[in-house]
């Protein structure tokens, strides 16, 4: 059988154009899934069920990746998250359901995207959510598959009362609502999990539509490449049980997530051909920009060990409050975000159990980092992970923004309300903090992944050298092929990756129903 769409990848953004392309009767579409299907709600495992830590962790479990990558030349190695089950990363992932700012989509805009800009994307940030807290007003949606919600005032954790009133001491203001336009301050961080639960694009768009009898869903399928007769896309090698067979479809659209879509393009002959030469994959299409302008944002955590006295729940919500502000001297809104961790614990990757707590944490967030990785393969074989150098904090101005939060966070500990909370601070000491060198040399030893991988299928005009799709998500160059997910993002927005990565979504669905 020949499909008119294969969607390769049904996490963030696959599951929802999927969903949204099967609503035409008319054409048949093939989602594939490297990792597990769950359609009864009831069997889903815990660990993909619950939006808390559960008896299963999510760090190490098969429905994750287990990607590794490099932070910088002093890090150790650092595990990279990425969701391999229906849902992808939305199936496994903290579930802070934020939209960047406006200049964030305007700027995309202005790089030659015109269809991207912030007004014209509204239509679709409202279309994607339920918000249960501010209902169908002209920035939110009371009716759409993805449900969002905060912690009300009577379900905030002393130290996140603690946090907001640090906050607003030293001169933020209130943001009620993360997601207005014009936000900017300390308040409650937007969910997607009501009643506790991950409400995944797997349930909100996934489910809805599985009776379709023009929608096959086939998990544990893992795509090896893109088969080419000439620049065309038609078809995809996929390998399942042991068997490797070929499928082929009128469109290929991969939905593969930051790094499996490049590494696919990759696999399959698209991107430098100086690397590809080197690897030994012929030249199907040459794009300098494949794996090119990995974006993330770096984080640093500033941990605080607690009273003996202070209870610590490792199953209750970990973060309830954030702040966003601008940086000193930086002309970029809201480049900046400190996440209050309830529970905080000794990384996985370094041997760290998430139910041994050391305390609370702030962390500290690049929301807008100047500097940029790069993605590259490591070995022919699909199943080697492709090698990952986040190339965190190269840029001194991305060092001095994340100097000054963390400083922010050791005067916010300090705050009155923390005193019958925070025993010592533990980490960076106040020698690392009295010296620029000395804290540099701690970020970049403990810089860490915010886990949003972005920007390595990065999208724009042709005339655009490291520009590997157009605006519709089509591979230039190519016919019949184009990526959809976080790796077409321009830059890494200044906020949570996944509401903006399903906006990407419902985007570009329409483009293709409109025949664009």
């Amino acid at each position: 059988m020949k499909y008119d769409y294969i969607v390769v990848g049904a996490g963030s953004a696959g599951s929802i154009v999927a969903s949204r392309l099967s609503e035409d009767p008319e054409r048949s579409v093939l989602l594939l899934e490297a990792g597990e299907d769950y359609p009864e709600f009831e069997r889903l495992p815990d660990e993909v069920k619950f939006g808390y830590a559960t008896n299963a962790d999510v760090m190490v479990s098969d429905h994750n990746w287990q990607f590794w990558g490099k932070a910088s030349e002093t890090a150790p190695p650092m595990m990279v998250p990425r969701g391999k089950v229906t849902g992808g990363s939305s199936a496994i992932n903290g579930q802070v359901f934020l939209r960047g700012v406006p200049e964030d989509y305007d700027g995309w805009a202005a790089k030659g995207n015109d269809e991207w800009s912030f007004t014209k994307l509204i239509p679709f940030l409202r279309r994607i959510e339920t918000d249960s807290d501010f209902p169908a007003d002209d920035f939110h949606n009371s009716d759409g598959p993805i449900i969002a919600r905060r912690f009300k005032s009577e379900e905030m954790l002393p130290d996140q009362n603690a946090f907001f009133a640090a906050c607003r001491e030293a001169g933020f203001a209130h943001s009620p609502d993360h997601n207005h336009p014009e936000a900017s301050g300390v308040g409650p961080v937007p969910f997607n999990n009501p009643n506790g639960i991950r409400w995944s694009t797997a349930l909100g768009y996934l489910d809805p539509a599985r009776h379709r009898l023009n929608l096959t869903i086939r998990p544990n399928c893992a795509t090896r490449r893109v088969i080419f007769e000439g620049k065309r896309a038609v078809g995809v090698e996929v390998e399942s049980g042991g068997e490797t067979f070929i499928v082929k479809g009128e469109e290929i659209i991969l939905c593969s997530g930051a790094v499996g879509s490049p590494h696919l393009l990759l696999l399959s002959g698209v991107g430098p051909a100086e690397h590809l030469t080197e690897m030994g994959i012929p030249v199907a299409h040459e794009l300098p920009g494949v794996g090119q302008n990995l974006r993330d944002h770096p984080s640093v955590y500033t941990t605080f060990r607690t009273k003996a006295d202070y209870p610590l729940d490792g199953h209750a919500p970990r973060v309830q409050m954030c702040l966003r502000w601008t940086a000193d001297g930086s002309d970029l809104r809201n480049d900046m975000m400190i996440f209050m961790q309830s529970y905080a614990t000794e990384r996985v990757d370094r041997g760290g159990e998430r139910m041994e707590a050391l305390g609370i944490r702030m962390i500290s967030v690049l929301d807008l980092a100047l500097g940029s990785g790069e993605l590259r393969l490591t070995s022919t074989d699909p199943d080697e992970q492709p090698f990952l150098n986040y190339n965190y904090l190269v840029e001194e101005d991305d060092r001095r923004r994340l100097r000054d939060s963390v400083r922010l966070c050791a005067r916010l500990g300090e705050h009155p309300d923390f005193v019958g909370i925070v025993e010592e601070r533990t980490e960076p000491t106040d020698e690392q903090l009295a010296d620029d060198d000395a804290l540099d040399a701690y970020m970049l030893r403990e810089v860490t992944t915010g886990q949003h991988i972005s920007g390595t299928c990065k999208m724009g005009p042709a005339s655009d050298p490291l520009a590997v799709v157009d605006q519709y998500g089509k591979v230039h160059g190519m016919e019949n092929l184009r990526v959809v997910d976080a790796s077409v993002m321009p830059d890494c927005i200044r906020a949570n990756t996944n509401v903006t990565t399903m906006t990407i979504g419902e985007r570009i669905a329409e483009f293709i129903r409109e025949g664009r």
